[in-house]
């Protein structure tokens, strides 16, 4: 599958200048700039998501917001809209991105490290991604959140703190969401197996394990211990049209009573802990990226979402029970686990309700159609 890609232009004052003609890129997913600004044809940074021709991704005909301080031949009269959005992101602004990408080359240079090149990976209503190249190759990653994802760099630092190597190193990280984190070698691996999964379970378990008794430390980090009210304010619109979601609602106070009672206590979590925001390079240990998500709650959700798409989670989640009871005496793992399966995609629902809620309606495609579907699998992981 590819993707059809429509550049609307402005220049870093906002003047709009016209389309480019439309080109074809392999990667359908929409977010991914790499390959839209190295066949632009022109010197381009993806802005935002104006209008595709499908509800959701991935692939179709996307049509993006660019900008350039070139002025390049053969422009189609186009217009967007660029009527500014409380909403909207600040690297989504013409302007945005050259703020931020100054704030960078500032850091680099006072670190010792000038003349770096800029990539753009990346952009949509969760992240701005540059990778920053030196002669020599990648010496770091520029990244932009929004301020609900505030406390990534912090928590990076907590981490880092229990388990220095565990997570990116922090370079810097300024206002509007800004940070440096020095480059990881390796590749992400998306697909990986249950060694893998085994070895960052392991390696995680520490971190959770030492903020499990020390929750006033995570001062700044979203707080998302089970909340019946917030879970049933999430499924309304929806129980009726969902099979076994308003049973699995209703017997919702007595299911967080019963995993309450198993004794897990709560922590850390990373939020989206699966192979994909893991990298790995030769024999070096796991390096978990990506903590947006992360939050105070229970840790079978992390435990949850790293078994999801193996073939075999029993080995995984029986070494992570193991460790939980060896810190917590007691305590009833494995039950636990099934208990909040539902809640897992109920948790889920109400990230990508929240992302809905916090960004513009022209960035909605990319999630919207995430809430009815984790409230769907919630209801058919009830009913086992």
């Amino acid at each position: 599958m590819s993707r059809t890609v429509t550049l609307v232009l402005v220049d870093p004052a906002g003047e709009l200048l016209g389309a480019l003609p439309p080109f074809t890129v392999d990667s359908p997913w929409w977010q991914e700039t790499a390959e839209v600004v190295a066949a632009a044809g022109a010197d381009v940074t993806v802005l935002r998501l104006l209008h595709a021709d499908r509800p959701a991704p991935p692939g179709g005909h996307v049509t993006y917001l660019a900008e350039t301080r070139e002025r390049p031949a053969g422009l189609t009269p186009l217009g967007a809209d660029l009527v500014p959005h409380a909403q909207r992101a600040p690297w989504a602004e013409p302007g945005g991105p050259g703020a931020t990408l100054a704030w960078a080359a500032g850091v680099l240079d006072r670190l010792g490290l000038p003349r770096v090149t800029a990539s753009q990976q990346r952009t949509w209503n969760l992240s701005a991604i540059w990778r920053m190249d030196g002669p020599g190759g990648p010496v770091a990653w520029l990244k932009q959140v929004p301020g609900f994802f505030a406390h990534e760099p912090v928590v990076l630092g907590l981490v880092a703190s229990v388990a220095p190597g565990l997570v990116p190193y922090v370079m810097a990280s300024g206002a509007s969401g800004r940070m440096l984190l020095a480059h990881v070698p390796g590749e992400d691996r998306y697909g990986a197996g249950a060694d893998l999964c085994a070895a960052v379970s392991e390696a995680f378990h520490p971190v959770q394990a030492h903020f499990a008794g020390r929750l006033d430390e995570l001062g700044g980090v979203p707080d998302k211990r089970l909340d019946v009210g917030r879970f049933v304010n999430v499924a309304a619109p929806y129980v009726g049209g969902i099979p076994g979601l308003a049973e699995l609602i209703d017997g919702l106070p007595e299911r967080l009573a019963a995993a309450a009672a198993c004794g897990l206590p709560d922590t850390l979590l990373h939020g989206d802990l699966h192979p994909g925001n893991v990298r790995t390079s030769g024999g070096a240990g796991p390096v978990i990226v990506d903590w947006g998500d992360s939050a105070i709650g229970n840790p079978a959700f992390d435990l949850l979402r790293l078994a999801e798409g193996l073939e075999s989670p029993e080995p995984l989640v029986t070494a992570w029970a193991r460790r939980w009871r060896e810190a917590v005496p007691g305590c009833d793992p494995e039950r636990a686990v099934e208990l909040l399966r539902p809640v897992a995609a109920l948790q889920a629902a109400a990230t990508y309700a929240g992302f809905l809620a916090n960004i513009e309606q022209a960035e909605w495609p990319y999630h919207a159609s995430d809430v009815p579907e984790c409230l769907a699998a919630a209801a058919s992981a009830a009913r086992g």
